[in-house]
């Protein structure tokens, strides 16, 4: 398969109306507005560390790109067609709102060269989308699927966990439908409390609860299999460093900086649980397979997963292999006798 590369282009919350109550666009950006002239600069300087044979896709993140003011639309579309063009990049990627995409919308995407649509679904629950500010509904969210697929572009779809009125039955009904509505890939975002956002007062009057660590992280992992069993690809999951917060900076609620590895390490267990469950595993060898470059999310951090599966199941050891036939979130077990 061949390696894919982003060159993010942030555009901070422009041409987005509305104030989501877990939103602080300046700190998830980073920046306190575009800056337009620095593009060529930023896409030039990013292509110079790209290797050849490498996938390169233009990504502008950070807003709602398609409701941004239309000239400055289609000077940046413009901006990245020409290294299009000139065989640089393959293609553009871009992330929006479901009530900004429409049939003209997508018209001059796709002449400028779009690939791929990532959707800020967050939540398919109207009652939380409600709740949260996001100012659209669930059908429109369907609808604007539809449109994106049927036109032929690759659909992301983003959703957030932890959302105020959501719970993991109404999260697991999210990554359902993101899966249906015909998304090739997904990011997770588990709700983090920014200071200064409308969700902090909200946590302040008692209406909203931050979530602790260990629930994130259960019901993270709760959710990955029903993204592998429909074929869709997680791209990620929480927030990374340089989206988080500047330096000195903190959240207003419970956060780690690995909660992505967290959660698939997590879901990698429930996985060996569920065989070690069936089994006489007392003083055993469990040989564990896992797909290639999954044997971190097994084993744990700290080796968490090996310690802890070792005393429940009350194993001799526990052994992790690696096979490149193995799909995304899969394992296999065997058990053997201690020599």
């Amino acid at each position: 398969m061949k390696k894919h590369r982003n060159i993010p282009i942030f555009v901070p919350h422009l041409g987005c109306p509305n104030t989501c109550v877990f939103c602080n666009q300046r700190k998830i950006s980073g920046h306190e507005k575009a800056d337009f002239s620095s593009v060529e600069k930023e896409i030039e300087e990013a292509l110079a560390t790209i290797p050849a044979g490498v996938e390169v896709q233009i990504a502008f993140f950070g807003g709602s790109f398609t409701g941004i003011d239309r000239g400055d639309m289609i000077y940046l579309l413009e901006t990245a067609k020409k290294y299009i063009d000139a065989g640089k990049v393959g293609s553009i990627r871009l992330s929006t709102r479901p009530d900004y995409i429409d049939g003209e919308i997508l018209d001059i995407l796709e002449r400028y060269g779009v690939k791929t649509i990532e959707l800020g679904i967050q939540s398919m629950s109207d009652e939380v989308l409600k709740a949260s500010g996001r100012g659209h509904t669930a059908a429109q969210t369907e609808q604007a699927c539809k449109m994106i697929c049927e036109r032929g572009f690759e659909l992301v779809g983003q959703m957030m966990t932890g959302l105020p009125g959501s719970d993991l039955e109404k999260d697991k009904y999210t990554a359902e439908r993101i899966c249906q509505m015909g998304a090739r890939g997904a990011r997770i975002y588990p709700t983090v409390v920014f200071r200064g956002t409308e969700l902090e007062n909200m946590a302040h009057r008692g209406e909203y609860e931050s979530r602790e660590m260990e629930k994130v992280i259960a019901e993270g992992a709760e959710l990955l299999p029903i993204f592998a069993r429909h074929g869709v690809k997680i791209i990620r999951i929480g927030l990374q460093a340089s989206e988080l917060l500047t330096e000195g900076e903190e959240t207003a609620s419970p956060y780690h900086e690995a909660t992505g590895e967290l959660i698939w390490s997590r879901a990698y267990r429930n996985m060996a649980e569920n065989l070690l469950l069936r089994a006489d595993t007392k003083g055993k060898l469990a040989v564990i397979t896992v797909p290639k470059g999954a044997t971190s999310k097994m084993v744990g951090q700290n080796k968490e997963n090996v310690k802890y599966l070792k005393e429940k199941y009350s194993l001799w050891g526990v052994k992790v292999l690696e096979n490149d036939e193995f799909e995304s979130i899969s394992i296999g077990l065997t058990l053997e006798e201690r020599k």
